[in-house]
């Protein structure tokens, strides 16, 4: 199902081309680390230059079957890439809208307890740099601005996941997401998949995390191709150079 071309910058391994052109494609992309580069926290990410057209670009290619697959609540991406995505699915697959304006489908799921969020609000306080990033079903426990915090982090989420059943503990980049289980990317794209603008298409998913393996095995299960930065691509910056590539020469 693919091939490969050499990169443009000399001494990297060469990146991976997929053989079939954006008019059959279907593109699932991951948001954070891939769209756009890892940040100290998730409201100071940036979207580079360029970034947005060629999304634009790709879209229009492939008949409008380009969808963002993010940890992420579905108003964040909305807010970094208005106007962008034919569709958006949050928070893992848990919300998905299919177009824009479109209604959100969630998934019924459990609620954190009030409890698990005020003990992880005391517990981030010891350790200054990092910090609870809540949604709607689930909470990220960040640890990227203090190391120190992982380990008393996660032991405090295995404790928690120990008193109440339908949460799993998921490892981020420097993160760690108590979120509902049996949901997951590979949910997300399936889902997707199964309505126009992206039904029949052979997908493509890019990712760059753990959580990411989920959408992967689901594209190539479904006669497509699934990535991961920095397996496939060295880093996300030429993942965008790749992307760019794909929507001007196939």
């Amino acid at each position: 199902m693919t091939v490969t071309f050499s990169t443009p910058v000399s001494g990297e391994k060469p990146f991976p081309r997929v053989s079939f052109p954006p008019e059959q494609a279907a593109l699932l992309l991951d948001f954070d680390g891939t769209l756009v580069d890892i940040a100290p926290t998730p409201e100071s990410v940036v979207v580079p230059p360029g970034l947005r057209e060629t999304l634009l670009k790709l879209r229009e290619r492939c008949g409008g079957a380009l969808a963002v697959v993010s940890g992420r609540p579905i108003e964040q991406i909305d807010h970094f890439l208005p106007g962008v995505p034919t569709a958006v699915a949050g928070e893992h697959g848990v919300a998905i809208r299919r177009h824009p304006g479109g209604p959100v489908e969630r998934t019924e799921l459990p609620e954190v307890p009030k409890a698990w969020l005020d003990e992880a609000d005391a517990l981030v306080s010891e350790f200054p740099g990092a910090s609870v990033e809540r949604k709607r079903v689930g909470f990220v426990l960040h640890y990227r601005g203090n190391p120190a915090a992982e380990a008393p982090l996660k032991e405090a989420a295995q404790r928690w996941l120990k008193q109440k059943a339908g949460f799993e503990l998921q490892a981020a980049k420097m993160a760690w997401e108590i979120r509902p289980a049996g949901v997951d990317k590979g949910h997300a794209v399936v889902a997707l998949l199964e309505r126009p603008p992206f039904a029949g298409r052979k997908p493509i998913f890019v990712g760059d995390d753990v959580t990411d393996m989920d959408g992967v095995r689901a594209a190539r299960a479904a006669n497509g191709v699934g990535f991961l930065i920095p397996d496939d691509f060295p880093t996300a910056q030429s993942f965008r150079d790749w992307l760019s590539h794909y929507a001007e020469t196939m």
